[in-house]
């Protein structure tokens, strides 16, 4: 129970940091490899820990969004009502998106700088977790004998996983800087 409670805690915290964080497949994967815990069990104690992180996490910037000049909070406020009146498609898109490799860090801290409501958010990406989480723990679990240290660090400081992150941080950056009322009144909901 202890080696559960382990893992839970380090994904936890991973999904609380904003950004650059190590991915957690890589965690999960790390688990299959060097314990005897049953592959399922860390894929959902993985997949509910990340949630809950994400969504303190989303719930930490939407304390911070308090703090952002009114024009850009009315921006935000006007994409909340269009993401809301789109509900279905949203949380299909996330759930799209909670299936790919992606870091998931910064659609969480927009989501609570927007004012989204986390709860069917959260829990879109809680289930596309338990299909990726599954399909690294297994994958893991067919290739122990391969070095996962290389492999680890190779994941943290590849490239493609430094520029995604720096990606998803300038779309933030960007999302808060869009003029959502204007744009979204200018258009039918529909037509977005």
């Amino acid at each position: 129970m202890t080696e559960y409670l382990t893992l839970f805690f380090i994904v936890l915290g991973v999904n609380l940091i904003p950004a650059f964080g190590p991915p957690t497949w890589s965690i999960i994967a790390l688990y299959v490899f060097n314990s005897n815990l049953s592959e399922a069990a860390i894929v959902v104690v993985g997949a509910l820990a990340a949630a809950i992180g994400r969504y303190i996490l989303a719930h930490s910037f939407r304390l911070l969004g308090g703090y952002l000049p009114q024009k850009t909070r009315r921006g935000l406020q006007a994409a909340r009502r269009a993401i809301e009146n789109r509900h279905r498609g949203t949380i299909l898109a996330l759930l799209f998106f909670a299936l790919s490799p992606l870091p998931s860090a910064q659609i969480f801290e927009a989501a609570g700088l927007a004012g989204v409501r986390l709860l069917s958010f959260t829990t879109a990406f809680f289930v596309g977790r338990i299909v990726s989480y599954s399909v690294y723990a297994f994958t893991a679990k067919g290739i122990r004998d391969s070095s996962i240290g290389e492999s680890f660090q190779k994941a943290l400081m590849s490239p493609y996983g430094l520029a995604s992150q720096i990606v998803m941080i300038l779309l933030l950056a960007g999302l808060v800087r869009v003029d959502w009322e204007s744009l979204l009144s200018s258009k039918p909901l529909d037509k977005i």
